[in-house]
């Protein structure tokens, strides 16, 4: 008993059930308030905040004809059981002025198995950088807290590559810049206007090394240059998409985004994109849209003066029907073929969330079909929807601490 006492009085660290500091952050799970628990020391300038995150799914996904070898008549594809994340990391505060963040997601491997590694320098609310490895500002969807999403998977016009119709189309990069290695200058100001702008490598969460070079089109770094403006009337933007304890909010957001990615996909394209971002969290309600937009120019070195534009969006909606239970729908839309030629592939999905055991156990569901309208040919029809899913269906348990 004298040694527990001991501790208790010489020990400079003391554990905490909750933490409220709003800079520290994970972009896995929300770190602040009441979920897990925290070590800091008495002086409270130094804190460590250990997370986790788990999500175990069943998928079924079925293909339409095409592209489907007529020896095999079996339609049913890339289905059964996965683990998109099995997260665990570390988030904290050190010196009053810094705050850290790294994350392993087991459930990948090689250098995306480093999900994230960074840490803030917090000059001011107004003034802060960020080094390291973690979210490029741009689109809405990827910004939002990981484990708080109102679907179980991503719109697909975010996630899924471009087709053009060249034997170029090994280039075929896709909307989203997710995860990447940078410098980004960030911060809030008057409590209304927040602010990104960084310099990235370009090659995304796959690549943990640097291997860019100078444009030979342009004679600058081949990076990607990011920049994003958001103005929330009401205060800072929750970084949740519902959820149980904060039904009583109201939250407003509107931002605009671009990023370049000079000389990208092995110096083959120099892609430029941008987007707008609408959400808002009013009670129960959380609804939120996105429109992007991409110009893919190939380098001189790929002897070709093609050009293509891009665009695809979403709209998105939830309501909790209990304070448990979350209804969604959402319905996505994908120029995928880019606008020389005719033709969209149009996905609505309808899901749904409940919470258990408070909000640490989730269990989504969600099923998605594709459509296509537009095209001149059926020929371009098969040929823009090649290896997605007719139909898809998630169910998804996720575990966070």
């Amino acid at each position: 008993m004298k040694n527990y006492l001991f501790l208790l009085l010489f020990f400079p660290f003391t554990l905490s059930a909750q933490e409220n500091d709003k800079y520290i952050e994970s972009d896995v799970i929300p770190m602040a308030g009441k979920k897990g628990f925290s070590v800091q020391s008495r002086a409270g300038d130094f804190l460590l905040k250990p997370y986790s995150l788990v999500q175990t799914a069943a998928k079924f996904n079925y293909y339409d004809d095409e592209g489907i070898n007529l020896a095999d008549q079996d339609k049913i594809a890339n289905s059964g059981f996965e683990i998109p994340y099995a997260i665990i990391g570390i988030s904290g505060r050190a010196f009053g002025k810094i705050t850290f963040n790294l994350t392993v997601n087991a459930a990948k491997s090689g250098a995306s198995l480093l999900q994230q590694a960074w840490f803030d320098v917090n000059l001011k609310e107004q003034l802060r950088f960020r080094v390291g490895k973690f979210k490029t500002p741009y689109n809405q969807a990827y910004l939002v807290t990981l484990g708080e999403t109102l679907f179980p998977a991503l719109p697909v016009s975010l996630t899924t590559p471009v087709n053009i119709p060249h034997s170029l189309n090994a280039v075929n990069p896709n909307f989203a810049t997710g995860f990447d290695l940078g410098v980004m200058m960030h911060g809030l100001l008057k409590g209304k206007w927040e602010y990104h702008l960084g310099v990235f490598n370009g090659t995304g969460i796959n690549v943990n090394t640097a291997q860019k070079t100078t444009s030979d089109d342009l004679g600058i770094p081949s990076l990607l240059y990011a920049g994003r403006i958001a103005f929330m009337p009401y205060g800072a933007m929750t970084s949740h998409q519902g959820r149980t304890d904060d039904l009583n909010n109201h939250r407003l957001l509107f931002a605009l985004s671009a990023s370049w990615n000079v000389e990208a996909e092995w110096e083959s394209s120099n892609d430029f994109r941008a987007g707008f971002e609408f959400a808002w969290l009013i009670n129960r309600w959380y609804l939120s849209a996105e429109a992007y937009y991409m110009h893919m120019k190939f380098t001189r070195l790929q002897k070709s003066s093609a050009q293509y534009h891009f665009l695809g969006g979403y709209v998105q909606g939830g309501y909790f029907l209990t304070e448990k239970l979350q209804a969604a729908l959402r319905y996505d839309l994908f120029n995928r073929n880019s606008l020389k030629t005719d033709g969209f592939i149009n996905l609505p999905a309808l899901g749904c969330n409940y919470y258990l055991f408070g909000y640490n156990l989730k269990l989504q569901a969600m099923y998605q079909y594709m459509g296509r309208w537009g095209h001149a040919t059926q020929l371009e029809r098969d040929n823009d929807d090649l290896g997605m899913a007719l139909h898809a269906a998630t169910v998804m348990l996720q575990f966070s601490f």
